[in-house]
């Protein structure tokens, strides 16, 4: 994590601190005063409820380093202890991360898209953690506050630094790009994700692609090849390198599954590398050759990579399966949905042996076409050998309503409760069980039940 001297951040950011202090230095950064240890670096943000400046005092009396304070802001004269006296917190907060990372100088690799982020950076950094000194963003901390404090958690000897960029808008990207200045710049796909605030897969794509703003000249670009809603932009792009993924042949990375088994796939690309990956679903082919370009930037082997890559562990909830010892198989996918990775879902249940059962709950934030998209998951169903579709949410009866016939058996829900009885007593072992609806859901209920 950041230990410097309060002089050296008088030197990276643009503010003012007593000459007495300037010798002082910190050692990590919170911003929750609650958390605070010896020596950290305090940043009260002033919230919707709380301002965090009116919890200045105690940090310091606590034991921090020293602590940001807004100028202009009211301050009590008792304050003890150094203060570093910004313009704007979260400006302040942001140029410091892009300053200690510029100290630190890892290689940095970018990753953004609508599904997929979150698995493709555990893929990369499994790929790279044997050989060198990897952090990567933890939870969530993906937009203009979480990015900066994971930056600040960067030790000084980090070798490589993967960074989750998210988004809700346009120009959120684009600020996270040029904050961290990436090496490698990621998008996993474009899928439907925060539709309602930007209307279209079209704004999607426009606002995901501002990760390039930050790359650096000679830097590494690599995309889904098979989304036709990147190509203009990619066209657009200047003094950088290209590589795309996907299952269409025009790809730099063609990949094509050789095997599903219950415990994961495997698969090849170019048809001369083959790769054995203990995760389920096509949809982590495109991920995992993400991580093996990644890879291959950095000068790793084809062994190296298979044996790295054999190992991922995701973060929960993803795809996530629990074997009971009867041989009942409950995959938690239940983190997150969009109609895009609900169809990926429904295909890796589809490959799997014995009866199949899709619980499926509502995917959330999809403005005015959210009705047409729940539709398109359930007419998705034709074909796909699903045994029983269960559902549950408002938005969910739709998948249910295009999807009944296209199924043995389906039954719609509004109490998950209820829904859980059921599941209880209608499962049978050896059944494959796959649980996915957005977070909001709460679908780990769900699976807590079942195993």
């Amino acid at each position: 994590m950041i230990e410097v001297t309060l002089k050296q951040i008088q030197a990276w950011i643009d503010c003012d601190i007593d000459k007495q202090f300037l010798n002082q230095s910190i050692t990590g950064v919170t911003i929750d005063s609650r958390h605070i240890e010896r020596k950290m670096l305090f940043i009260p943000f002033k919230g919707e409820n709380v301002d965090g400046h009116k919890f200045v005092k105690q940090a310091l009396n606590d034991g921090a380093g020293a602590s940001f304070y807004q100028k202009g802001e009211a301050i009590d004269e008792s304050i003890n202890g150094p203060i570093i006296w910004v313009d704007d917190i979260l400006s302040a907060l942001q140029q410091l991360a892009q300053a200690y990372l510029r100290y630190v100088n890892p290689q940095v690799i970018a990753v953004t898209g609508s599904n997929g982020k979150t698995t493709t950076k555990d893929m990369i950094e499994s790929v790279l953690k044997p050989q060198f000194k990897v952090k990567k963003t933890r939870g969530n901390y993906n937009n203009e506050i979480g990015m900066p404090l994971t930056i600040l958690q960067l030790d000084q000897d980090t070798e490589i630094s993967i960074l989750e960029m998210g988004m809700s808008g346009y120009h959120e990207i684009e600020l996270l790009s040029k904050i961290a200045e990436p090496d490698i710049a990621i998008i996993t796909n474009i899928g439907e994700s925060h539709m309602q605030d930007l209307g279209s897969r079209e704004g999607i794509a426009q606002a995901k692609f501002e990760i390039t703003l930050g790359l650096k000249q000679g830097g590494l670009f690599i995309y889904d090849g098979d989304e036709p809603l990147l190509k203009s932009h990619v066209d657009k792009l200047k003094d950088v390198k290209l590589t795309s993924v996907g299952l269409d042949n025009n790809n730099t990375y063609v990949c094509k599954i050789d095997d599903f088994a219950t415990e994961g796939i495997a698969f090849s690309i170019n048809d001369t590398e083959q790769y054995a990956l203990p995760i389920l679903g096509t949809h982590n082919m495109k991920n995992a050759a993400i991580a093996i370009a990644v890879g291959k930037r950095l000068n790793l082997d084809y062994e190296t990579i298979y044996n790295n890559l054999k190992q991922v562990k995701l973060t929960g909830m993803r795809m996530e399966q629990h074997i009971s010892d009867e041989g009942l198989v409950v995959i938690n996918d239940a983190y997150n949905a969009s109609p895009t990775s609900m169809k990926a879902a429904i295909d890796t249940l589809s490959n799997m042996s014995g009866r199949k059962i899709l619980v499926l709950g509502d995917v959330l934030e999809l403005g005015q076409d959210s009705k047409l998209m729940h539709e398109e998951v359930g007419s998705y169903l034709s074909n796909k050998g699903i045994s029983f579709l269960f559902t549950y949410g408002s938005e969910a009866a739709y998948i249910y309503d295009k999807g009944q016939n296209k199924v043995e058996q389906a039954k719609h829900f509004d109490d998950k409760v209820q829904l859980i009885k059921y599941l209880n007593g209608i499962v049978q072992v050896e059944d494959k069980i796959l649980i996915k609806g957005s977070r909001g859901m709460k679908l780990e209920e769900v699976v807590e039940a079942l195993i």
